[in-house]
């Protein structure tokens, strides 16, 4: 049986792993703290990404790789953090053959008008978002072969700390008030993350999408307040209550606020239609998106199964 290595146990890395080992696949699951899934085909790993020697020898007799690692949110940790192991682990998986998968947001093309295709110019060039449009020009430019699957905000079991995390789903099911950004009626793409997982999976078996960028099957786009009001009515909560932070105001105190100004940076997203097109990435991968209330469904027994799990 081959292996494949996956490094980080965040809501991506975990549900890769998960889906590979659910599938008969064995599984090398890196991460700092030996973290993931529990499953007698997933052999978690105590790996550091940053160490070149730890890394190469973790990914012997790999056929892929998922690099599921990310760092704060910050631009500075980014720039810090995110090239280096990127060419670490591409170093690596050269050495013994494998593809890398990569995980990727919208972010390396900046703001748009309409809908984002692949097509679409990865101009970014400030921030996180121009750190994004390198590490993707990066990757392409490397000799070792490798596909970026890209999502927009992503939502799904194992999902905490993202906008349709832990901000979101259980604040709504307690019925408490929820504080969104840019506006909660424009179009917003949400990925389902096991159709992330499911594509970056297809995208590493296919040798057509090596050395590309590929959109995730997505769902059609629905406005913040209609998300909400699909998670209370599918969790039996009561109608949301939602409030709006413009951008305007993330944009002022992230003046003195580090979180606010990073946040304000992709305000834009929220604030005006941001519409992912993933016509070709589903015809290119065999598979559309999970229905969203079906999505939601699962996403709303997830976190009722966690509620009861830590009372």
């Amino acid at each position: 049986m081959s292996t494949t290595v996956v490094t980080g146990a965040g809501p991506v890395g975990w549900t890769v792993a998960t889906q590979l080992a659910e599938a008969g696949q064995s599984v090398r699951l890196l991460t700092r703290s030996g973290s993931g899934p529990d499953h007698p085909l997933i052999t978690r790993q105590r790996v550091d990404v940053s160490d070149p020697t730890a890394v190469t020898s973790a990914f012997a007799g790999a056929t892929a790789v998922f690099h599921c690692v990310h760092a704060s949110y910050t631009a500075a940790a980014w720039r810090e953090a995110l090239p280096s192991t990127e060419q670490i682990v591409l170093d690596a998986a050269g050495t013994v053959g494998a593809v890398v998968v990569f995980p990727e947001s919208l972010y390396a093309y900046g703001r748009v008008a309409g809908p984002i295709t692949e097509r679409t110019p990865r101009s970014a060039a400030t921030g996180k978002l121009g750190i994004r449009a390198e590490l993707i020009a990066s990757r392409l430019s490397h000799p070792t072969p490798t596909v970026s699957v890209m999502a927009s905000d992503f939502f799904g079991p194992q999902v905490i700390t993202a906008h349709a995390g832990e901000r979101l789903v259980p604040a709504l099911l307690q019925g408490r008030r929820v504080w969104v950004m840019g506006s909660a009626d424009q179009p917003h793409s949400f990925t389902f993350v096991p159709d992330y997982a499911r594509a970056m999976i297809i995208a590493a078996s296919d040798r057509t999408l090596w050395n590309s960028v590929v959109h995730a099957p997505t769902a059609p786009p629905v406005t913040q307040r209609q998300l909400a009001e699909l998670i209370t009515d599918l969790g039996g909560a009561p109608r949301p209550k939602l409030g709006v932070i413009p951008a305007w105001a993330l944009h002022l105190t992230g003046l003195v606020n580090t979180d606010a100004r990073e946040l304000a940076e992709t305000a834009y997203q929220f604030s005006a239609p941001y519409v992912l097109d993933s016509t070709d990435g589903q015809r290119q991968l065999g598979f559309s998106p999970t229905p969203l209330r079906e999505a939601v469904a699962s996403t709303v027994a997830w976190w009722q199964a966690r509620a009861t799990l830590t009372v």
